[in-house]
């Protein structure tokens, strides 16, 4: 299960694996664990969380892929600094937004897709096939209904830049769609177009301004519609946290928090 479709549905792997791996990832991403502690020995977490030694391992194998933990022969598990965690993963992303969000973090997300998904959508003019287009513009026709909801406009969304990152040709770009689906979960929790007719046609007119640059062939065009979309969902969302007398958006705020989708 993705993060948006997890955000959006509220529901959780229901593994015993996975309820370990997400009570604990959760915990440090959070702070409730600390960086740099030693975690309890495994006989305290199986016992804490009901499950088995084998299943227990296999929990912290996945958190130690994520690079949230590293065990250590006759030290233990310590939890790594959020340095060393892996960002792109769907799961720590997922954490994060879940932690609370700030206007750093935005920032930081809207970078990372500045980075990567303009450069997609110009490999994707240079690369797509007919057929590519042609589903490119079936998804963005989807944007264009006033019956949207802020789940169904992100699903829409979704779909539309990993087509794009797919039709780039790059599997890197593939590989980096935890970045887009993050931003796209953001959004859904705070700050969807779908909240009036004027922002689901704005949304569908860019994304449309997309298609058509990959569709002419014209590298350039695609970057530059591609940062557009990105700058509008960065400029909404920031808003949508914003203290009513903020007057300097670049200026450093706490951390805000945001409901679990639970």
């Amino acid at each position: 299960m993705g993060l948006l479709e997890s955000t959006i549905t509220g529901r959780k792997g229901r593994s015993s694996h996975a309820h370990v791996v997400a009570e604990l990832g959760s915990a440090i991403v959070a702070g409730r664990i600390a960086e740099g502690s030693l975690l309890p020995g495994d006989a305290e977490l199986s016992a804490r969380f009901g499950v088995s030694r084998t299943v227990l391992r296999e929990a912290m194998k996945t958190l130690a892929a994520k690079r949230l933990i590293e065990p250590k022969a006759k030290v233990g598990t310590r939890v790594l600094d959020r340095s060393k965690w892996n960002f792109f993963d769907a799961d720590v992303l997922g954490w994060r937004c879940q932690s609370g969000l700030d206007f750093d973090f935005i920032e930081h997300l809207a970078e990372m897709r500045m980075a990567l998904e303009p450069a997609a959508a110009a490999a994707a003019a240079r690369r797509a096939s007919n057929d590519d287009i042609v589903q490119l513009y079936a998804i963005a026709a989807r944007f264009d209904d006033q019956s949207h909801t802020p789940e169904t406009i992100a699903q829409v969304d979704l779909e539309f830049h990993q087509a794009i990152a797919r039709m780039s040709g790059n599997p890197f770009m593939r590989s980096a769609s935890a970045i887009v689906e993050a931003a796209l979960a953001i959004s859904f929790q705070l700050s969807s177009p779908a909240a009036s007719p004027e922002k689901i046609a704005e949304v569908a007119s860019n994304h449309l301004r997309i298609a058509h640059a990959i569709a002419s062939r014209d590298p350039e065009k695609a970057v530059q519609a591609m940062r557009h979309v990105i700058e509008v969902g960065k400029s909404r969302i920031r808003a949508s946290i914003a203290p009513p007398s903020q007057t300097e958006p670049d200026e450093p705020s706490a951390p805000l928090p945001v409901a679990s989708a639970s």
